[in-house]
C-alpha cells in the first residue's frame, strides 16, 4: 500500500512540478489561485486557423424598445399587461417622428437604462406609454397593410403636406371628466376622457382601453386617407364606414398580435362565433354604462333595413358583414393537422386588413356606401388570385346584410363581377351622430360653417334688398330734423 504524501500549502505554491506524478491537487482556493498567476506568466500562441468556420459579420443592434400595456383593457383580466416591442426610434415622451405624447399633468417618460418603458399600471406614466403604444402599432399595423398590397408610402395625417410634417399628438388625460374620447383634425391630436362612473368610487380612464385607444386611431387613419367622409354632410352610410373602421382597427390590432390571437383561439375553441373578447369592444367602458358586455358586439346579424339612419347602429352592419367573412375565410384555411390555427388565423387577418385598406382607398371620395366598398373587395380579392370561395364569401355576408343586391353592376362576368346596392341611403337623409364617439360628435365635423355661411347669405341678401332702402329713409327723416323745424333752431337745440 503506498503510503500518503502530506504537501504543505507552500509546496503547492512554489513548487508544483517537484510534486509525485500521482498527486491530484485539491481544487483549494491556494491552488486556484496559483493556476491564475501561473497564467499570467505565459506568452499567448498564435490563435488556431479555423478556415471552415466563417467570421461573423458585425450587424447593427435593432432600434427600438419594450413598452408594457394593456393587452384588452383592465376588465380583461385573462390578458392583463404585457410586454410589446416597439421598432424604431422612440425618445422622451414618449414620441417618435409621426406620434407624440402631450399629457397635460404629466410629467415627459423617460426610457429606462435599456432604452424602454416600463412603468406600473394604472399610474400616470403608465397611461401615456400604453396611449403611445396602441398609436403607434395601429399606424405601423395599416402601413404594412399598404406595404403588402404594392404600396410602401407612408401613411400621412390629414394635415401632413410636404411643408408640414407635424406629428399628431396625444393626450391620455385630455378631457377631464368627460365620458369620451375623440380625434380632433384641428388640434391635430387625439383627446381621452376619465371619469367616475355613477355608483362608483374609483375614476376610469378611456384612455387605458387598448379598444377605445385603436378605434380613435382608426379615425386619425381613415381621415388620412378619405378627408371628405368625416364631414356630416355625407350619406349616413358614409358615416358608418367611418365608426366602423374604428371598430375594426380594434378587431385588426389585436389579431396582428399572435399572443392575443392565441387567446381568441383557446377561449373560443377555434370557433369565431363564440362568445370572446375579439367580438366585444371597449369592455370596461360597457361595464361602465350598465351593459353586460362592451360597447358594441362585432358578431352581430343587424341588417340594413333594421338599423336607419342612427350612425352608430349603421356601423355595426358593415362590421358584422366583416367579422362574418374574416370567420368564414378563417374555416376554409384551417388546416389543424398541417398547420396551427393561431398561424391561420393570424395570416387570414392580416390579409383581410390589407383588402379593407385598399377597397376604403379605392372608393369613391364623397358620399360613399357601403357597396362601393364591399364591391372593391370583390374586384381586389379577384385581381389578387385568391380563391373563388373568398369572392363568394364577401358576396354572401354583404348580401345577407342587405348591402349588395342579385343585380349585377355591369356585365363582366367571373372574377371582376360587381352587384348593385341592395338599401340604400334615402335621397337628401342625414346622419344622425348622437350615439357615436366624440370625434362623429366632435364639431368640426358637422360643417357648422356651411350652416353659418347660409345666415351670412341671408343677412347679406336682407340688407341689399330691404336694409340699404330702410337705412337711407332713417338717414333722411334724420337730417330733415337736424336741419330746423321752422323756427331756425336745429333738432337738438333747446326751445323756449
Amino acid at each position: 500500500m503506498d503510503q500518503k504524501v502530506i504537501v504543505p500549502v507552500k509546496a503547492v505554491l512554489t513548487n508544483c512540478s517537484s510534486l509525485p506524478v500521482s498527486y491530484v491537487p485539491t481544487p483549494s482556493a491556494p491552488y486556484r489561485q496559483h493556476r491564475k498567476t501561473a497564467q499570467l506568466t505565459l506568452q499567448p500562441g498564435k490563435p488556431p486557423r479555423r478556415h471552415s468556420v466563417p467570421t461573423k459579420a458585425k450587424q447593427a443592434v435593432p432600434l427600438g424598445s419594450r413598452a408594457l400595456i394593456w393587452k384588452q383593457d383592465p376588465a380583461v383580466s385573462d390578458l392583463g399587461t404585457r410586454k410589446v416591442f416597439l421598432p424604431g426610434l422612440i425618445l422622451q415622451g414618449p414620441r417618435d417622428a409621426r406620434i407624440a405624447s402631450g399629457a397635460p399633468g404629466i410629467a415627459p417618460v423617460s426610457p429606462n437604462v435599456f432604452g424602454d418603458f416600463i412603468v406600473s399600471p394604472n399610474t400616470d406614466q403608465f397611461d401615456a406609454i400604453h396611449t403611445f403604444a396602441v398609436v403607434r402599432q395601429s399606424l405601423t399595423m395599416y402601413q404594412r397593410a399598404l406595404a403588402a398590397g404594392g404600396n410602401a408610402a407612408p401613411l400621412p395625417w390629414q394635415w401632413n403636406s410636404a411643408s408640414d410634417t407635424t406629428p399628431l399628438q396625444v393626450f391620455p388625460h385630455g378631457l377631464p371628466n368627460v365620458m369620451n374620447a375623440y380625434y380632433s383634425r384641428a388640434d391635430k391630436a387625439l383627446r381621452f376622457g376619465d371619469f367616475v362612473p355613477s355608483g362608483a368610487t374609483e375614476r376610469m380612464f378611456t384612455c387605458r382601453s387598448f379598444d377605445i385607444v385603436s378605434h380613435e386611431t382608426g379615425h386619425a387613419v381613415l381621415d388620412g386617407l378619405q378627408p371628405q367622409w368625416l364631414l356630416s354632410g355625407n350619406p349616413p352610410q358614409t358615416g358608418g364606414l367611418h365608426e366602423s373602421f374604428g371598430d375594426l382597427t380594434a378587431i385588426f390590432l389585436a389579431l396582428s398580435q399572435l399572443d392575443q390571437v392565441e387567446a381568441v383561439i383557446a377561449q373560443t375553441k377555434s370557433n369565431l362565433h363564440d362568445k370572446t373578447f375579439l367580438a366585444d369592444l371597449a369592455e370596461q367602458f360597457g361595464l361602465a354604462l350598465g351593459r353586460s358586455n362592451g360597447l358594441r358586439n362585432a358578431d352581430n346579424d343587424f341588417k340594413l333595413s333594421e338599423v336607419g339612419s342612427e350612425v352608430h347602429a349603421l356601423s355595426q352592419v358593415f362590421t358584422g358583414a366583416i367579422y362574418d367573412v374574416l370567420a368564414d375565410i378563417f374555416a376554409f384555411e384551417r388546416r389543424p393537422a398541417v398547420e396551427d390555427d393561431a398561424a391561420v388565423l393570424h395570416r387570414v387577418a392580416d390579409y383581410l386588413r390589407s383588402l379593407l385598406l385598399r377597397a376604403l382607398i379605392a372608393a369613391p371620395a364623397f358620399g360613399a356606401g357601403y357597396a362601393d366598398v364591399a364591391n372593391q373587395m370583390l374586384l381586389i380579392v379577384g385581381t389578387d388570385g385568391k380563391p373563388a370561395d373568398y369572392r363568394d364569401f364577401i358576396r354572401r355576408q354583404f348580401t345577407v346584410r342587405e348591402v349588395l343586391s342579385g343585380t349585377p353592376l355591369t356585365d363582366q362576368p367571373g372574377a371582376h363581377m360587381m352587384y348593385q346596392p341592395d338599401v340604400r341611403d334615402a335621397a337628401g337623409a342625414t346622419q344622425d351622430r348622437r350615439a357615436c364617439c366624440g370625434t362623429m360628435n366632435h364639431a368640426e365635423y358637422v360643417e357648422s360653417d356651411s350652416i353659418f355661411e347660409q345666415e351670412r347669405q341671408a343677412l347679406s341678401a336682407w340688407c341689399r334688398d330691404y336694409g340699404g332702402a330702410r337705412r337711407d329713409g332713417a338717414a333722411g327723416h334724420a337730417n330733415g330734423n337736424a336741419a330746423g323745424n321752422g323756427d331756425g333752431r336745429g333738432a337738438s337745440e333747446p326751445r323756449a
